[in-house]
């Protein structure tokens, strides 16, 4: 990070802007030695709007506890995050872009009042099997002090090396027994769309989902890590700790599906699964940091 070159912003990116922006860059290609800008951005002073806070924790599952739930800084980073995506020499096409992995880091729990500064950057782009993985790393700070800390993965397809990873042989997984059943809406994309800013066709409807090879909306991914940490609010801890989680299999909404987890290694391991109760839409690992 003391390479990346950080530009400070008056005000959060408009989203818009940067889908509009994402539209135009549709055919960017990213060649054979694809690098990415030594670039950064910061935000600071967000305050946070009470309002906003009340929708994201109903569509989220969180209740109102006087705190920031844990994905909810994601939220305010999002916006850099895509503008990292429209600069100059970004070597993808953010609308060909998966997100697959996201870690966050709380060291402590975050008081709704308090103010955020917020700064971005990229790193980690490596080529895999079936194309490049990079990250975006986002710090958030208050009072100088480093509450909250990400890190998403994201992949493009296309231009991988062709070397399968060594992930083992896992077998055949058993359906789950003990297990929370969710109903999810399909106006949830939508929904999560509206307080998130990720207004991407792929979530929203039947038709617009159609037109990228879906055969309906499905769920965004960060909203399935809320709505998994939500169902686990209180039992978070109050020390530090880390939450990783995997994107696998699209979760297609109107879905049934089953929220499973469990004590381990001193923390836990949840899924959300397909109605089955085998198909994973997600898997995470919450544990100490």
């Amino acid at each position: 990070m003391s390479d990346v070159n950080f530009r400070e912003l008056r005000h959060a990116p408009a989203m818009p802007v940067n889908f509009a922006k994402a539209v135009m860059r549709a055919r960017v290609k990213p060649g054979k030695n694809p690098q990415l800008p030594n670039v950064g951005l910061r935000l600071n002073d967000v305050g946070l709007d009470a309002g906003h806070l009340a929708a994201y924790r109903k569509v989220c599952g969180f209740s109102d506890d006087g705190r920031l739930p844990v994905t909810y800084p994601h939220i305010h980073a999002f916006p850099l995050h895509m503008a990292l995506m429209m600069e100059d020499g970004f070597p993808f096409p953010a609308m060909g872009l998966v997100h697959v992995r996201n870690s966050i880091t709380q060291y402590r729990p975050i008081a709704e009042r308090e103010q955020l500064n917020i700064k971005c950057y990229l790193g980690n782009l490596t080529q895999v099997e079936k194309g490049y993985e990079f990250s975006i790393f986002t710090v958030v700070s208050t009072g100088g002090e480093r509450v909250w800390a990400s890190e998403s993965v994201n992949f493009f397809r296309g231009g991988g090396s062709g070397v399968k990873s060594d992930k083992g042989s896992r077998g055949t997984p058993e359906p789950v027994t003990d297990a929370i059943e969710w109903k999810v809406p399909g106006n949830t994309g939508r929904r999560y769309g509206a307080v998130s800013g990720d207004r991407n066709p792929i979530h929203l409807y039947p038709l617009t989902a159609k037109l990228f090879g879906f055969k309906r909306q499905i769920a965004h991914g960060m909203w399935s890590k809320a709505r998994a940490l939500g169902q686990l609010q209180h039992e978070l801890p109050e020390e530090a700790f880390t939450v990783a989680v995997q994107f696998k299999v699209p979760m297609f909404i109107p879905a049934t599906v089953k929220f499973a987890r469990e004590q381990l290694d001193g923390g836990i391991d949840f899924r959300v699964l397909a109605k089955d109760g085998v198909k994973p839409h997600l898997t995470g690992q919450l544990r100490p940091a």
